[in-house]
């Protein structure tokens, strides 16, 4: 019974199968009804977590790293730890590369374009650099194997563990960072006077929000999927963009609920934790449960994409000491992940799992 669950959850001929019966209009019904449930879900997260960093009195931007991030990133980690076991190492470790390119490009370089992001100096000059830090590992590692080993390089398991290790380091140290610094992490939150919600309604809230956000993800891609294959969509383009759009959308509902309701730095955590968690969490498990092999597409395209995002992502937060990113630094990322999707499609150069 459990394994047909957790089926539905990596197997996406599954969820193809399922919508590819519908009538056209029943597949927009489902993405509009799957549009209102993640919007819910997303709501119900962003309170949940903002009453939750209240009765712990940890900052909203640490919660927005580390419990918030861990859940929006988890479907990730099973799709590719199920894709490296079934032999597909490209999906696994594209699934984490993709999904971290996806997350800074497109969700913070949008965000960061249509509002005020504020950068909170304290978190970001410490799980900025944790985050530059894992995906520069990843890359030193895999350039290693490259000049090392004969034939195709290969992540093996002690990089999982090792990368698994890091993890657990990293939650505890940001648990640490928080705690010592509790008023320099809260710089930039604004005051909540509303009536505060019982710690059970708290994660009630946060975990009920999560999975609402992570199901209707699941569906609606899929969903769009197919009525962009019956209008005559290439499948490689909608690799290209549904899919990796879709499998950031609990980033992104949550980065726009967390802005709308006033608590930007709930996303920021979000998006520094879900590429922190994306290299050390989803990367590392699918390398523990089966070695990865790197395809030289890594090398010539998604590694390069990725460490241009994150290395302009940690230069716009040491040249922002007014405290906020620019409409252009947004542009910037955003660009970057608009090019990075057109080349792929124009030279046809893989699948973004992210």
């Amino acid at each position: 019974m459990l394994r047909e669950m957790l089926r539905w959850i990596w197997d996406e001929t599954l969820l193809q199968g399922l919508v590819h019966g519908f009538p056209t209009i029943g597949c927009v019904v489902v993405i509009g009804v799957c549009i209102v449930i993640l919007c819910k879900g997303a709501d119900w997260m962003v309170d949940g977590a903002v009453h939750l960093a209240r009765r712990t009195a940890l900052p909203r931007i640490v919660i927005g790293a580390t419990i918030i991030s861990l859940g929006t990133t988890m479907p990730e980690a099973v799709v590719s730890v199920m894709a490296a076991w079934m032999g597909n190492p490209g999906l696994a470790l594209g699934n984490g590369v993709g999904s971290i390119i996806a997350d800074t490009g497109l969700i913070f370089g949008l965000i960061c374009i249509l509002t005020k992001v504020p950068v909170n100096r304290f978190i970001l000059n410490r799980t900025g650099w944790v985050q530059v830090g894992a995906a520069t590992l990843l890359v030193t590692i895999s350039l290693v194997a490259l000049v090392l080993m004969e034939g195709e390089p290969v992540l093996y398991r002690w990089v999982g563990a090792l990368f698994l290790v890091l993890l657990g380091g990293y939650m505890y140290i940001t648990y640490v960072w928080a705690k010592q610094g509790a008023d320099a992490a809260m710089e930039g939150e604004e005051t909540d006077n509303s009536e505060l919600m019982s710690l059970g309604k708290c994660w009630l809230m946060l975990l009920g929000g999560l999975f609402l956000v992570v199901v209707g993800a699941r569906i609606l891609v899929p969903s769009a999927a197919e009525i962009a294959y019956r209008i005559g969509v290439p499948e490689d383009v909608i690799a290209a963009t549904m899919v990796a759009l879709g499998t950031s959308l609990p980033e992104l509902m949550t980065a726009i609920a967390a802005v709308r309701k006033g608590h930007p730095e709930i996303m920021v955590g979000n998006i520094v934790g879900a590429d922190v968690l994306n290299c050390l969490f989803v990367i590392g498990a699918a390398a523990v449960a089966k070695p990865l092999i790197v395809s030289p597409n890594f090398y010539t395209f998604h590694f390069p994409a990725m460490i241009l995002i994150l290395y302009s992502f940690r230069f716009f937060i040491f040249m922002n000491r007014d405290g906020w990113f620019k409409r252009w630094q947004g542009s910037w990322l955003f660009v970057v992940y608009l090019t990075y999707l057109f080349l792929q499609y124009a030279f046809n150069i893989g699948t973004v799992h992210g």
